[in-house]
């Protein structure tokens, strides 16, 4: 089998006072933090798309990405040896896991029935590789954005074949994810809302959407498919707004329609800018619903309002992740995805390894943080003081639904005004926090 990183050792773990670029300062999988090693708690992956299949390529560009590896055609044979590629740099890498669309690892044909068949003559090339490496799939999914029939959405259509169709591709997707051993299965609804809402019927496309979603749910089942199903919030991008904008928004949808107990939310970096919050905040708001299942490890830029899917590398982010992925007790079977791509201008294959180590590293470093964090315990302790009184008194009586509006008057108006406020310290615990940075 060929070689394709030939001047790319396995990358080690060699300390903060390396100068080595193709050594880990930060990431050691067996050091164990907050009670497990480090590569239980982030449990890393590759995305096959930005990786392997990323050009360069920008709405003013062509491509610039130098790949010894491909051929001008995007064939079963080219497919097989990119296999090779990604394996080889994953197991250099030191990564448990990857992530893939089917049309990441294999080529579209003429027909569905093409297109299938492709798609088989590669799962058993994955399967190897993925035997002979112990690398696992993280999730799979199942593309349904980039073919010119999704041009009005896939669940979401206004054409009922472009349904039919999205319907047999996703449950050829969760075969293959089933065969090749996916922990996860990700619905990313990638041009399912609007561009006008003076041609849109937003109820039927939202009920045609709770329905293909219910029918992935019954034939996961009927295959035993055991995965977890995970959604992906997008706010816009291409469409100017997407039914799946932000975290809260498909909490809604799925419980609306019935969908909570059967999906949680694989939530990423950029979208969540994108729909204007921190990625703490998406987080959190997960965390506290239950359904925080997998992240999307990237980050955006702020001058720039599209998704630019940067490597992460910003310590406040990662810290602030981790600090949410600790309190949720981990993300396992889901995990952090760098679902990110060097820039246009970072062309060359050892780039590749050079963006994946300073996120890595970025994360690891963020983890040890938030867990000398809560270890410390004065974050909790100021929570705890800021939310005092409703540990006692009336505090304690609300929360027990022991009284209501008539009993609160009563309260107050024997008490004649509220007890003062206690001061947010916003500066204090920046403060603290840059010590640990």
């Amino acid at each position: 089998m060929a070689e394709y990183f030939p001047e790319v050792p396995k990358i080690q773990y060699e300390g903060p006072k390396s100068k080595n670029p193709l050594a880990f300062k930060h990431y050691n999988p067996e050091e164990v933090v907050a009670g497990k090693p480090m590569k239980e708690h982030l449990r890393f992956a590759v995305a096959y798309w930005h990786t392997f299949r990323g050009t360069g390529q920008d709405p003013f560009g062509v491509g610039t990405m130098i790949r010894p590896w491909e051929d001008p055609q995007d064939s079963v044979a080219n497919a097989k040896r990119r296999v090779e590629v990604a394996f080889e740099f994953m197991e250099k890498l030191g990564v448990p896991y990857y992530c893939f669309h089917d049309r990441d690892v294999a080529p579209e044909g003429r027909t569905l029935r093409e297109t299938n068949a492709n798609l088989d003559a590669i799962v058993p090339v994955l399967k190897e590789h993925q035997e002979r490496t112990g690398i696992k799939l993280l999730w799979g999914t199942a593309n349904l954005f980039s073919n010119p029939r999704f041009v009005h959405g896939a669940a979401t259509s206004c054409n009922a074949d472009v349904f039919a169709y999205a319907a047999a591709q996703v449950k050829k997707a969760l075969e293959v994810t089933k065969e090749l051993g996916g922990e996860n299965y990700v619905f990313w609804g990638g041009r399912e809302g609007y561009t006008t809402l003076w041609n849109t019927d937003v109820k039927r496309e939202l009920d045609h959407l709770a329905a293909f979603l219910h029918m992935a749910v019954d034939y996961a089942q009927k295959i035993g498919f055991t995965g977890q199903f995970l959604i992906e919030p997008k706010p816009k991008e291409p469409t100017k707004h997407q039914y799946d904008f932000d975290v809260l928004n498909c909490i809604a949808f799925l419980k609306t329609y019935g969908l909570d107990k059967h999906f949680k939310l694989n939530i990423e970096t950029n979208h969540a800018t994108l729909a204007g919050h921190t990625m703490m905040h998406e987080l959190e708001l997960a965390r506290v619903h239950g359904l925080l299942g997998s992240i999307d490890a990237n980050r955006g830029d702020l001058l720039l309002g599209w998704d630019t899917d940067q490597f992460p590398t910003d310590l406040y982010l990662t810290t602030e992740v981790m600090l949410v992925v600790l309190r949720n007790g981990g993300l396992a079977p889901g995990g952090l995805n760098f679902d990110a791509k060097v820039r246009r201008e970072s062309f060359e294959p050892i780039d590749l390894f050079y963006a994946h180590i300073g996120g890595m590293d970025a994360f690891a470093r963020g983890l040890k943080i938030a867990a000398q964090i809560l270890e410390d315990g004065w974050l909790d302790e100021l929570i705890h003081e800021r939310y005092r009184s409703w540990d006692s008194g009336i505090g304690a009586r609300i929360e027990a639904g022991e009284v209501g509006f008539e009993e609160l008057e009563a309260y107050m108006l024997e008490k004649g005004e509220a007890a003062p406020n206690t001061s947010g310290r916003q500066e204090l615990i920046e403060n603290i926090i840059n010590q640990y940075l």
